[in-house]
Order: structure tokens, then C-alpha cells, then sequence
């Protein structure tokens, strides 16, 4: 059975989850505990501020991650007790993904009277697919499951970064399933790139790898310093620094991370999505002040077939900068 590839040891694994499991446990207490005193508060204040209930919005969206949280460990832990062949496991596992990564995102979308519109949505329809996804939003990354492997059923395989391992029921679950969890800002290390590739390893027809090309939500002000380490790279081409300049809405591609997918399955499809509305919650500081109640979401996918999609190098460097391109366009006219 794959599982996730991390060189991390043994003793920071269980020292990482004895501390995030420990203040899951606290956390929960003290918020069940308070909770009635707390959403009488909330409310008095986002009455008096004319705030769209927006502080109340975010405690009740701290209950539920609390409560999914705790019941995707307890889960997790039945699971693991049950045992099985591999298959048996990752299927368990990958449904369990499924309902907790959803169950997020329909709790999201109903708290905070989301409009979510998905148009393309079969392009995730089978695999094996590499999805190429954009990142704006701590909210983005349940889309993928929530939106295309619970309705279709496609099991995929996350490069995420390392400090979402402070997730209890993520760490947990993460690890025995194959993803990837990368040092943000690693500058695409021999040994990041190595992980990634090792995802696309005998992917399956309901099976594809979801990576964030851009490493990072986008910013003004993180666009412009990726421009600037363009500018001053020797390896940067012509064509690549003036693709990042006419990007408006994301982040030039990190390119190594998708070129070392194409290279490993040579067969797979590979799937955009494009989407707008999040970009107003990085943090939950931004839940707080009520940016994301009653936005529409837009999320736009479209598929390319493997054999549109060069062989050489440098061929799949400008097909991968004219599709990021249309990435960049499809979230300007949302």
C-alpha cells in the first residue's frame, strides 16, 4: 500500500500529535463549555456593529471544525482497528476524506450563504488525472474533495504543505493515504520534488494527484516578488518573465513540482480548476469581519487529453504558461 511520503520521524510524528491532539481535547471542552455564553456575545456585538452576524458566523464554524475533527479521529481510529487489504484501507480512508473535507465545505457554504457555481466539473470524470488547482484561500482546499471526489468518486493524491500536520484528523489520515506535505518556500528541494513525483506512482482510473502550482495564495505584493525572482534568475527565460507579468489574479507556476508529475505518468490527463470568490479569506481573521458571507463562488474546470500536451521540456513550460494563463483569465471574469 502507498502512503504518504515523509521523511519526518517516528518521535516528531507522536511529539506533533500528542501536542494538536492534546488542545483538539482542551479546545473542545472549554468551547462546548462556553459555547451558549459565546453566541450570546457574538450576537450582541455583530447587532451592534451591523456585521451581518459575521463574528457569530465564524465561532459556529470553529463548533463544527471542532466537532468534525474530533469525530474524523475517533473514525480514523475505527478504521484502524478494522484493518483490512490495502485496497480495503484506502478506500475506507479516501471516504472518510470524502465526508470530512465536504462536510466542511457544505457547513462553509451554508453558515456563510455561499452561491457556489461549478460549470465543467466532468473534466474530473476518471482518471488517472493530474489537477492543476489555483490557491487563494484557507477554504480552497476542501473544493477538490467537496466538489469532484465525493460526487465522482476521484481518489486523489494532495501536495500540501507541511504546517496544515498541526490538523489532527488531516495529519492522521493524511499520512495513510499518498500525499505529499512540502516545506513552504523549499524552493522546489531535490526532496520536494522527489515526494511529488512519487504520487503519480501507479495511479488507477479513479485516481489523480491535485497539486497547487503556485505554492502559496496569492498577493499583490507576493506576485510582485515573484516577478522580481524572475527578473534576477539565471535559469528564468524571456517568455517566462513576461507570462508573470501579465498575470493579474495568481502566481506565476512553480514549475518543477508539475513538470516532475508529467515526467513520472507519461498517460494521465491533466485537469485545470480555476476559481473566484474565496480570495477574500486568507485567514480567519477575514471570516471575521465578514468578507465572505453571501459571495458567489465560481469554480470553472476543463481538461487537457495527455496527448495535446508536448513531450520536451521546454514545449510543456509554455503549454503549462498558456493554460495558467487561462487559469489567470478565468478568474478575472468571475
Amino acid at each position: 500500500m502507498m502512503t504518504t511520503h515523509d521523511e519526518e520521524g517516528n518521535a516528531a510524528r507522536l511529539l506533533r500529535r500528542a501536542v494538536s491532539l492534546t488542545t483538539l481535547l482542551v479546545a473542545s471542552v472549554a468551547l462546548t463549555a462556553l459555547a451558549p455564553l459565546l453566541l450570546a456575545i457574538t450576537v450582541v456585538v455583530d447587532v451592534a456593529q451591523r456585521a451581518r452576524l459575521a463574528l457569530t458566523r465564524t465561532l459556529l464554524m470553529v463548533l463544527t471544525w471542532i466537532a468534525y475533527e474530533l469525530a474524523g479521529v475517533l473514525l480514523a481510529g475505527g478504521l484502524w482497528l478494522r484493518g483490512g487489504n490495502a485496497e480495503r484501507v484506502i478506500e475506507g480512508h479516501f471516504r472518510l476524506q470524502c465526508w470530512w473535507a465536504g462536510g466542511l465545505f457544505d457547513a462553509t457554504r451554508a453558515l456563510f450563504q455561499l452561491r457556489v457555481e461549478v460549470t465543467g466539473d466532468a473534466a474530473a470524470e476518471g482518471g488517472p488525472v493530474l489537477m492543476l488547482a489555483r490557491h487563494a484561500s484557507v477554504a480552497d482546499t476542501l473544493l477538490a474533495a467537496a466538489l469532484l471526489s465525493r460526487p465522482y468518486g476521484l481518489r486523489l493524491r494532495y501536495v500540501l504543505k507541511r504546517e496544515l500536520l498541526w490538523d489532527p484528523c488531516l495529519d492522521i489520515v493524511g499520512h495513510r493515504l499518498p500525499n505529499a506535505f512540502v516545506r513552504r518556500g523549499s524552493r522546489d528541494t531535490a526532496g520536494d520534488v522527489a515526494a511529488v513525483r512519487s504520487l503519480a506512482s501507479g495511479l488507477g482510473p479513479r485516481d489523480g494527484v491535485l497539486i497547487f502550482p503556485e505554492g502559496t495564495r496569492a498577493t499583490p505584493a507576493l506576485r510582485a516578488r515573484a516577478i522580481e525572482r524572475l527578473d534576477a534568475s539565471p535559469t528564468a527565460t524571456g517568455p517566462q518573465r513576461e507570462a508573470a507579468r501579465r498575470l493579474k489574479h495568481v502566481l506565476p507556476p512553480r514549475l518543477e513540482g508539475v513538470l516532475a508529475l508529467l515526467e513520472a505518468d507519461p498517460g494521465a490527463d491533466v485537469v485545470l480548476l480555476a476559481h473566484a470568490g474565496l480570495d477574500s479569506v486568507r485567514t480567519l481573521a477575514d471570516l471575521r469581519r465578514g468578507t465572505l458571507v453571501g459571495q458567489r463562488v465560481r469554480v470553472h474546470l476543463w481538461r487537457c487529453p495527455r496527448a495535446e500536451i508536448p513531450d520536451d521540456r521546454e514545449g510543456r513550460i509554455a503549454w503549462l504558461l498558456a493554460q495558467w494563463q487561462r487559469v489567470d483569465d478565468a478568474v478575472g471574469a468571475g
